[in-house]
């Protein structure tokens, strides 16, 4: 069986970066259900098939981040979602908090970047409309995080 064949969307070209989005989500999925420590969830992600090829460093960064921004990360989210945290998915949820921590971190990523990502993962992780819901998120959280960068795509 080759690596292309384990993804859920093999089809796609998939750059270090986006495997770390990947690893960093099935980290945080493995995180949510389990709340296993940040260390326990590091060393069984790295040990999984495929991780060579992802960007260890900025799934580090990711991951570390998001769990340890979590509690304010889900804050910032409440205004934008139409639900209880509690009753999201586990994987919606977890790429809403990975989506929100790189739009108030990662400032030198477009904002359109960060969003496509997530979309991109739900669509490879999530249910079959999930993709819609956590598009619809994260453009109203950048919205509020990122007011000069989506105005000025606005003007254009």
């Amino acid at each position: 069986m080759t690596d292309k064949s384990l993804h859920a969307n093999p089809n796609k070209n998939r750059t270090p970066r986006h495997r770390a989005r990947e690893f960093a989500l099935q980290g945080l999925y493995q995180w949510l259900l389990n709340n296993e420590p940040a260390s326990t969830v590091v060393a069984n992600i790295r040990s999984a098939h495929g991780f060579e090829k992802a960007d260890a460093e900025y799934f580090n960064e990711l991951l570390h981040g998001t769990i340890t921004q979590s509690v304010a990360l889900r804050e910032m989210l409440a205004p934008t979602i139409d639900r209880p945290v509690a009753e999201l998915s586990p994987i919606e949820h977890a790429v809403l908090l990975l989506g929100a921590y790189e739009l108030k971190n990662q400032i030198e990523i477009p904002y359109r970047v960060v969003i496509n990502e997530a979309v991109e993962l739900t669509k490879s992780f999530g249910g079959i409309d999930g993709h819609k819901y956590v598009n619809g998120v994260l453009d109203r959280l950048a919205g509020k995080l990122r007011v000069d960068e989506v105005a000025a795509e606005a003007k254009r």
